[in-house]
């Protein structure tokens, strides 16, 4: 478990550029999170008496600093209103970051791409195209040099990862919250990007079906070796998934308060989690950070 430290810290962490010739055991970076701050204009003529809100408006988050690692699943985790839904828009490219920047390739993003997947809580499938189409229309859109013969191919690989074969042809209508969801994240995974955003992706569905998904989450992260960052409120499910896990601080002018290891041996199944001492130490000690930060929430 690593010790606290600053956002300013988190920036200044010793791991490579994705060029960086100098040690191949060391896990590149795919997403650099560069000094991030983010304000919201205040309506016109409101003052600066409340919490957050200064000359320039209301203070969501500031001087966020964060390295996502190939191949890596980092999970953020924080008090509602600290901005980690914020930050993955920014990282997505639907908003922009009023101070700092997110870094891929060495390039700024700046605006909504391929390299970055995102897998909502809400589903968001189109409703009118059925599940294959759903995946169909991303991997065109990745690959436009494909034949149909191809497209087709690749979406039914990653629709029988997902444990869809039989769905293809369905409406998302006539689909559960749980096969939904499993369609987004096949079409996420099917056009094979550089990052996969996951915001709250399990919030909606049953705690049974939710456990299932998240196994072949973990399936097809070990098949297809993504790069994964994602959102949660669920302490079990980010032990459960991640390498790493970033705490933020309360909003507003939340801060990453700290990162921490997740030293439990893959694969991990629940049972074999749960008994394993580090579990233990790390659930607690995460607890304790949001107990502590519960104030006001």
């Amino acid at each position: 478990m690593k010790s606290p430290q600053t956002a300013s810290d988190a920036g200044a962490q010793s791991v490579p550029s994705r060029d960086d010739p100098t040690d191949s055991k060391v896990p590149k970076t795919a997403l650099i999170v560069d000094h991030c701050t983010k304000y919201y204009p205040q309506a016109k003529g409101a003052g600066h008496s409340e919490v957050g809100v200064d000359e320039r408006g209301f203070c969501v988050f500031r001087d966020v600093s964060l390295e996502v690692r190939e191949g890596e699943f980092l999970t953020m985790i924080g008090h509602s209103g600290c901005g980690k839904s914020t930050l993955l828009n920014i990282m997505a490219g639907f908003e922009s970051s009023t101070d700092g920047g997110i870094i891929i390739d060495g390039k700024m993003v700046d605006s909504p791409g391929l390299d970055r997947m995102v897998v909502f809580q809400s589903f968001a499938l189109m409703p009118w195209m059925t599940a294959a189409n759903n995946v169909k229309v991303a991997v065109r859109s990745a690959f436009p040099e494909w034949d149909e013969f191809k497209i087709a191919e690749h979406t039914n690989k990653y629709l029988t990862m997902m444990s869809l074969s039989e769905a293809g042809p369905k409406l998302p209508a006539f689909l559960s919250g749980g096969m939904r969801q499993r369609v987004g994240l096949a079409r996420a995974f099917a056009v094979n990007p550089k990052v996969l955003l996951l915001d709250e992706p399990f919030a909606q569905i049953d705690a049974l079906t939710r456990g299932v998904i998240q196994d072949e989450l973990v399936n097809m992260w070990n098949t297809v070796g993504a790069t994964i960052f994602m959102v949660t409120h669920d302490v079990d499910e980010a032990i459960l998934l991640s390498d790493r896990i970033a705490l933020m601080s309360n909003g507003p002018n939340a801060t990453l308060a700290e990162i921490v290891d997740i030293d439990i041996p893959r694969p991990r199944t629940r049972q074999e989690m749960i008994e394993h001492p580090q579990y233990t130490r790390v659930r607690n000690h995460i607890l304790k950070f949001l107990i502590e930060n519960a104030h006001g929430v």
